[in-house]
């Protein structure tokens, strides 16, 4: 793939470190030696706008400022207008995945020297890198197949590896020159890539088919192969394979969805909490002996509907993350409207915190506050982890979505005009 100029399971238990727990984001924007020059913030994903919104880490989450991640989209329509086939993915996800609008950003992250953002770009099938200072485009990469999607980065901070949706593969890219330094086969519909914090293994979770109407249960056969895949990050060969279906089939829930969305792990890496397919709640999965070994489930909406075929790409509830010290869980309950803080050791939730569509959950700067997303509101909302309550809400762009601690230059404002 050319580039474009302008991580035995017990083996591997102590290292695996999730990007969505508090440490391991801040390690995941690619800054473990951030100078004195380079301010942290979060960078949003507002994914049909094309944008990326720049906001304080911390405190009001105030916006400082905003990239344009489409800067190029003349160029990119004019390949997919001259194209039959790419013309008719473009107009599938749009269709599909993206309810009716293009998926102009889905992940982002900033080098290591905080001068630019890298972000994938489903609708356009690449990831892109882009100067915070210009604006302008550093390097393109044009995944295989046709979409892109969730991306991780090495804790160096040198590699970003991105999931090629309809291709079944993971790539693994220079974060300065976009240049591919190795690749990996996955199951079906690869999403989140995990780097573990020695860097020695990526985790891969593919989620299937979740854009068909095969949305009872008796039909889940019917969304793919779906796993996770580790790998070494130095040769991309498979370590391990591991089917959350037999593990769910022995816990008693042979209904349950086996696509994995996003987790968390604690901070002593024993154990991970992860969100299926359709089910409103989570996982507990003990990593040494290889089994689920809780359950929560949280409380419906009852305004949401019972048709699982209304459900965004399968999802009930997407996005779960845990505080710093490992005794609190944040879940974004996706179609049921609100956001909750859990406690690890007991399992029970918080207050129910109103919100709209939330469709990520993050750890602020300094690990105070549960980000969420709220992608029916364009807006993103801090909730204090120790009294689980709404603390603050800033507006973004539309549709926001994955939310990443991130670095850019000190009194960083945006892109100058021109």
């Amino acid at each position: 793939m050319s580039v474009l100029r302008t991580g035995h399971l017990c083996s591997l238990a102590a290292a695996l470190v999730l990007t969505l727990t508090a440490g391991g984001t801040a390690h995941a924007a690619g800054t473990t030696d951030a100078s004195a020059d380079l301010r942290e913030v979060m960078f949003v994903g507002n994914n049909w706008e094309g944008t990326a919104d720049v906001i304080r880490s911390t405190g009001d989450l105030a916006r400082i400022g905003r990239i344009d991640v489409v800067p190029d989209k003349a160029a990119r329509m004019a390949e997919i207008n001259a194209d039959p086939i790419k013309w008719i993915y473009f107009q599938a996800i749009r269709n599909g995945v993206g309810e009716g609008h293009d998926q102009l950003v889905d992940d982002m992250y900033s080098t290591p020297d905080g001068r630019s953002l890298v972000a994938s770009r489903p609708s356009f099938a690449d990831v892109v890198s882009i100067d915070l200072a210009t604006g302008k485009v550093n390097w393109r990469f044009p995944v295989s197949g046709y979409r892109s999607d969730h991306m991780a980065v090495s804790p160096d901070g040198t590699r970003v590896a991105v999931s090629a949706s309809t291709s079944n593969t993971v790539h693994v890219l220079d974060i300065d020159t976009g240049r591919q330094v190795g690749s990996f086969a996955t199951g079906d519909k690869p999403h989140e890539n995990i780097f573990t914090h020695d860097g020695k293994y990526i985790w891969n979770m593919s989620i299937g088919d979740v854009n068909t109407a095969l949305d009872a249960p008796w039909l889940d056969w019917t969304k793919g192969d779906r796993h996770i895949t580790v790998v070494d990050a130095t040769t991309f060969k498979q370590v391990k394979v591991i089917d959350m279906r037999e593990r769910l089939d022995a816990f008693g829930l042979k209904d349950y969805s086996d696509a994995v969305r996003p987790a968390a792990l604690s901070p002593d890496e024993s154990k991970l909490y992860f969100q299926v397919s359709f089910f409103n709640g989570f996982f507990e999965y003990d990593v040494a002996t290889d089994r689920i070994t809780r359950m929560k489930t949280l409380p419906k909406n009852p305004d949401t509907s019972t048709d699982r075929t209304t459900w965004v790409n399968d999802s009930r509830h997407h996005g779960i993350s845990m505080n710093p010290s490992g005794s609190k869980l944040c879940v974004a309950g996706t179609m049921d409207d609100y956001a909750t803080v859990v406690d690890r050791a007991t399992l029970q939730e918080g207050p129910l915190v109103p919100a709209s569509k939330p469709y990520w959950a993050t750890v602020s700067g300094d690990g105070k506050d549960c980000v969420i997303s709220e992608s029916g509101a364009d807006r993103v909302t801090a909730i204090d982890f120790a009294t689980g309550e709404k603390r603050v809400s800033v507006a973004v762009g539309d549709h926001p979505q994955r939310v990443r601690l991130a670095h850019v230059p000190a009194g960083w404002t945006g892109p100058s005009a021109g």
